[in-house]
C-alpha cells in the first residue's frame, strides 16, 4: 500500500472534538540514470520539505532497463509507478491508449506557453498534455579545439560526415588513449538507434517507404551502416559496441574523445569543470549532414507523466508539475549555477541573458533544436512522424532488435550485409504481422 493512514482519534472528554486525519502519500518515481535526473532526485528534498505529506521513493534505471520496465508495468496495469520519465515516443502512443493521465488546468504560473511549441505538441495528443517535459534536446557535435588547433584543423558550423571522418583519422592517437571520435554503439532504440538513424537520415534513407515497407537493404542504409561502422570501428575508442550517451560522456569528459556526437543536453556536463578535465577546450557545431541536413539533429524530451494506473494522482501530479516549473529552474541555478538549468524545454530559458553568456553551448543548442523537425526528417517522403524513430507502437520492439544487429556489426559479429538483410527480414515480418502492409 502507497498511503499509510492514522486513524481518528476521538477523546470522549473533549465533546464534538477531534485530532485531524492525517496521511502520508508515496510517490514512486521511475526515471533514467542521467545528470539531470540524478540531480532532480538530489534537489528533491525541497519538495517534500514544502509538501510534507508526500514522501518520494526513487527508483533510478539505465535507460534501457528503464524503458522495458516502463512498458511493462504500463501496458499491464501493474501500478508500481505514479511517475514515469518517459519521451516524445512513448506519449503520444500511451496518452492516445488512455494509458496516461492528462494533465490540465495546471496552476496560472506554470506558463504552459512557455515551453516550445514543438515539444509541447510532442507531448500532447489531440492539443491535451499527457507528459510535462523535465528536458529537451536535439544532437550536435562537441569537439576540442585545442587538438583541433594543434592539427590545423578547423570545424565548420555543420560539418559533413566524411569530414568527420577526416577530422577523426587525423586525431585518432590510441597509444596516447586519445581517440578520433566517441559515438553510440551500445544496442537500443533510445541509445545507438537514436545516433545511427540521424546517419541515416543524412545518408539519404527513412524506416519505412510511403507504402511502409522497410528498405534496409537499399543504398542509402546500407552505405550508412558502412561508413558508421568504419569511423566509429577505426576512429573510435575500444569497446565501442558497448557505449551508450553516459559512457561517451565520461570519456570525453575524461579528455580521451576528440569528437562526440550526441544529444545536446550534454553541453551543461562537458562545460562544467567539476566533471570535465577539458571544459574549456570544448567546441560546438550542429550534427553533421551529408546528402542532406533533413534528420541530421534528433528531437527528444524526457518528460515527467503520470500512469493512469497510479493511486496518488493527486501527490504525484504536484511532483511533475513541482519539478518541470521555472521555479525548480530557478532552485538548480541557485545551488548548481545558471548553466545548469534543464534545456530545451522553455522559451524563457534562452530569453535568459544571465543563461546564454553562462552557457557556451546555449545558442547551438538552441540552433539545433529550431532545425529539428518531425514531420520532415527524410530526403525522401516518409509515412510516419519522427526524426531519430518512427511514432508507431511498432517501432520499439523493431528498432531494438535492429539496434542489436547494428552494434553486432560494430563488433565484428557479422558483416553490415548480413546485419542489414537480418533487420530487413525481421522488420517485415514485424509490420506484415501488424497488417501495415500484405
Amino acid at each position: 500500500m502507497k498511503k499509510r493512514l492514522i486513524p481518528t482519534l476521538v477523546a470522549s472528554s473533549i465533546a464534538m472534538m477531534a485530532l485531524p486525519a492525517s496521511a502520508e502519500t508515496t510517490v514512486t518515481i521511475g526515471t533514467v540514470n542521467n545528470g539531470d535526473m540524478i540531480r532532480m532526485q538530489e534537489l528533491s528534498g525541497a519538495f517534500e520539505k514544502s509538501h510534507p505529506d508526500i514522501k518520494l521513493d526513487w527508483v533510478v534505471l539505465e535507460e534501457n532497463v528503464l524503458r522495458q520496465r516502463l512498458t511493462t508495468d504500463i501496458a499491464t496495469k501493474g501500478g508500481q509507478f505514479d511517475v514515469m520519465t518517459i519521451g516524445l515516443y512513448e506519449t503520444g502512443i500511451w496518452g492516445a491508449r488512455d494509458w496516461l493521465m492528462p494533465l490540465e488546468s495546471l496552476p496560472a504560473d506554470y506558463d504552459v506557453d512557455d515551453i516550445f511549441p514543438s515539444v509541447r505538441d510532442g507531448l500532447s495528443v489531440d492539443g491535451t498534455l499527457y507528459a510535462l517535459p523535465f528536458y529537451a534536446e536535439s544532437s550536435m557535435t562537441y569537439y576540442r579545439k585545442d587538438l583541433f588547433e594543434q592539427a590545423g584543423l578547423a570545424m565548420p558550423e555543420q560539418p559533413t560526415w566524411e569530414q568527420m571522418r577526416d577530422f577523426a583519422k587525423a586525431l585518432h592517437k590510441p597509444d596516447q588513449e586519445q581517440y578520433g571520435i566517441c559515438l553510440r554503439g551500445k544496442a537500443g532504440w533510445g541509445e545507438n538507434m537514436a545516433l545511427v538513424t540521424t546517419v541515416a537520415n543524412a545518408f539519404g534513407a527513412r524506416w519505412f517507404d510511403e507504402g511502409w515497407k522497410p528498405e534496409f537493404t537499399g543504398e542509402a542504409w546500407t552505405s550508412a551502416i558502412e561508413f558508421y561502422v568504419d569511423l566509429l570501428g577505426n576512429y573510435g575508442p575500444p569497446g565501442a559496441s558497448s557505449n551508450g550517451f553516459n559512457e561517451n560522456l565520461a570519456l570525453f569528459n575524461s579528455g580521451k574523445c576528440a569528437m562526440w556526437v550526441d544529444a545536446t543536453v550534454a553541453g551543461s556536463f562537458v562545460t562544467d569543470a567539476s566533471q570535465s578535465k577539458v571544459p574549456e577546450q570544448v567546441g560546438f557545431a550542429l550534427a553533421p549532414k551529408q546528402v542532406t541536413e533533413k534528420g541530421a539533429g534528433w528531437l527528444w524530451s524526457w518528460a515527467l507523466a503520470i500512469p493512469a494506473s497510479s493511486d496518488a494522482k493527486d501527490a504525484a501530479t504536484e511532483f511533475v508539475t513541482w519539478a518541470t516549473s521555472k521555479q525548480y529552474g530557478e532552485l538548480v541555478a541557485e545551488t548548481s549555477g545558471v548553466a545548469a538549468v534543464p534545456p530545451g524545454t522553455r522559451q524563457s530559458t534562452y530569453a535568459n541573458e544571465a543563461y546564454m553568456s553562462a552557457a557556451p553551448f546555449a545558442q547551438k543548442t538552441l540552433e539545433s533544436l529550431n532545425k529539428a523537425d518531425p514531420t520532415d526528417a527524410t530526403l525522401k517522403p516518409a509515412p510516419y512522424t519522427g526524426i531519430q524513430l518512427a511514432q508507431i507502437p511498432e517501432f520499439q520492439s523493431i528498432a531494438t532488435q535492429v539496434g542489436k544487429l547494428v552494434s553486432g556489426a560494430l563488433a565484428g559479429q557479422m558483416s553490415v550485409d548480413q546485419a542489414m538483410k537480418s533487420a530487413q527480414s525481421i522488420t517485415e515480418r514485424e509490420m506484415k504481422r501488424a497488417r501495415y502492409y500484405n
